[in-house]
């Protein structure tokens, strides 16, 4: 098989993945017992096929080389494997180089941060950029998961390509 049909192929698969985790996205905040099991299987199943084709590939799958949908697919697919630790650090790794090469894109930094604080949450650390948010409040304020340095944290946030806290928060607002 050549390169080319290996990067379609691969492209295929992410872009497939991606298009599954979006269509049962809500069912992970459902009330609904059955469609949080279900919502928690796609991603485990998904999680782990995302390893199987990063070790394979042996390095991030770049829009370049996938096209760009597929390349959200990869990044959608590892920040949603929550319960499974090791993909994410594999993908945040493999990400990160991609960073560091110059091949991850122009949403490669900011990428790369989302999933940098997702791990970091799920591993129980303090998050970085403070992308994670436990819930809302009462009057719609977001809730972080701890951060690092709060001080810090639009500093860190311009540096990924992130808009400040409170206008990203602010444009994500539910609007009243």
């Amino acid at each position: 098989m050549t390169a080319r049909e290996q990067h379609f192929e691969l492209s295929h698969e992410l872009v497939t993945m991606k298009t599954a985790d979006q269509q049962a996205a809500p069912q992970a905040n459902s009330d609904d017992p059955a469609q949080q099991l279900a919502w928690r299987r796609l991603t485990a199943q998904h999680g782990d096929r995302l390893r199987a084709l990063l070790e394979q590939h042996g390095h991030w799958p770049t829009a370049e080389e996938v096209g760009e949908e597929a390349a959200l697919g990869a990044w959608l697919v590892a920040q949603h494997a929550d319960r499974q630790l090791d993909v994410q650090r594999l993908a945040l790794r493999l990400l990160e180089q991609a960073v560091e090469d110059g091949t991850a894109g122009p949403e490669g930094p900011s990428r790369l941060a989302f999933l940098r604080d997702r791990l970091h949450v799920n591993a129980g650390l303090p998050q970085r950029y403070g992308t994670q948010i436990q819930g809302i409040t009462a009057d719609g304020a977001p809730v972080l998961w701890p951060v690092e340095d709060a001080e810090k944290m639009d500093a860190y946030r311009a540096e990924a390509g992130i808009p400040p806290f409170a206008e990203y928060t602010a444009q994500h607002a539910p609007k009243r």
